[in-house]
């Protein structure tokens, strides 16, 4: 009974007040005239994803290392466990109000992008971009909740790598982007032909991670402070991914960032007169900001506010002094993130899972070479021993 026992109230106290602002700050998004209710179930589902990658340790990075260097395949059996739940309800989603995947219409804000040598560019610099600094975006947003002091310097670094993006999306636009096919599988295989080959594959990945994984040791402490099952936060991940798909838009963490980027650089006068095409896409669009508060922005903050609660509960806030090479390596990962990122049209959550969810062949590419990337910057880890 000791095991379930609450947290000690030195935790659960400041973790229930956390979760209240919270709530209270959706609840007054909600009193906003234009907008507003979408708004707060934006906060409210960010709460739920900060909680969900917090406890379940949904981190791209962190799973895939934990499988290369300790045959533990936990982590990439979740992710695997998000798709195959977000799969199955974005069909469903788009059988319902799209019945024909008719050629030339695709389904409204899916992340759905183009298929070119710009995109494995931008996934691989994403992936030797998160192995470089310890974590993928949305990991590096929920690690802000652990009172991480690297991670800021990793989102500053993509800040600039999204400037960086832009400044050189022009030219990879008109020489590759704009030509390039926009491949959604239901347009080819239908709604069910596109979830039974993606099943298929998905199928075919776990089978291979499981034979080779290697059974683990469960880790210390109580039910309150051990991580959740991998498969548990993928569950939880792939069902809120369609729900906020159905609701409010796919699930995507850049959007606001790439968007602070766009707008300070439009202001400080560094970017083209005219970006190419960039606002036609559907992926983890930018815009210049105009309004305060913004879907992505109240969501992207809500997940911070989420993981903060969950950390606090568990024990995992545990904030400490950085050291001067971790702050480097995170703010040059930070950069290939964000300009991976911006010419890749997402990231991990926004190009990879909802982009693989909702049948797009942009989502399937970027995971290969992102992976392919995040296979080389774990090599350099080992080869300069970086921890």
């Amino acid at each position: 009974m000791a095991d379930l026992a609450l947290p000690p109230l030195r935790r659960l106290l400041p973790s229930v007040l956390v979760l209240a602002a919270a709530v209270w700050f959706s609840h007054t998004l909600g009193s906003i005239a234009e907008g507003g209710r979408e708004l707060a179930l934006s906060a409210l589902f960010g709460i739920a994803f900060g909680i969900f990658l917090q406890r379940s340790r949904f981190c791209f990075f962190c799973v895939s290392r934990d499988f290369i260097e300790r045959r533990d395949a936990r982590g990439l059996l979740g992710i695997i466990a998000a798709l195959v739940i977000g799969i199955l309800g974005y069909h469903l989603v788009f059988g319902a109000f799209m019945p024909t995947p008719t050629i030339g219409r695709l389904p409204p804000q899916a992340h759905i992008g183009p298929v070119s040598w710009i995109l494995a560019a931008g996934a691989i610099s994403f992936g030797f971009g998160m192995a470089i600094a310890g974590s993928c975006i949305s990991a590096h947003l929920y690690r802000l909740g652990e009172g991480s002091t690297v991670s800021p310097f990793a989102l500053l670094g993509a800040l600039l790598g999204f400037v960086l993006g832009f400044l050189s999306w022009n030219k990879f636009y008109l020489s590759g982007i704009q030509e390039a096919p926009v491949i959604w599988l239901p347009h080819h295989f239908g709604y069910a032909g596109s979830a039974a080959l993606q099943l298929t594959v998905l199928a075919a990945l776990a089978i291979w991670l499981w034979r080779g994984h290697k059974t683990q040791e469960a880790g210390p402490g109580s039910k309150w402070e051990r991580r959740w099952p991998a498969y548990v936060g993928g569950l939880l991940i792939g069902f809120l991914g369609v729900l906020a798909y159905f609701r409010i838009a796919p699930l995507g963490v850049t959007a606001e960032l790439g968007s602070i980027a766009r707008t300070a650089a439009d202001q400080l006068h560094w970017l083209p007169s005219r970006l190419e095409g960039i606002d036609t896409f559907s992926g983890c669009a930018t815009v210049i900001k105009e309004t305060l508060w913004s879907k992505n922005g109240v969501f992207v903050i809500s997940l911070i506010l989420g993981s903060l609660a969950a950390a606090l509960s568990a024990g995992d806030f545990k904030p400490r002094r950085p050291k001067l090479p971790e702050i480097g390596r995170a703010f040059i990962g930070g950069v290939l993130m964000g300009w991976g990122s911006l010419i890749a049209l997402g990231c991990t959550v926004g190009t990879l899972l909802s982009g693989i969810m909702a049948g797009a062949a942009s989502g399937w590419v970027f995971a290969l070479f992102l992976f392919g990337g995040l296979w080389l910057g774990w090599q350099l880890r080992v080869k300069l021993q970086w921890k």
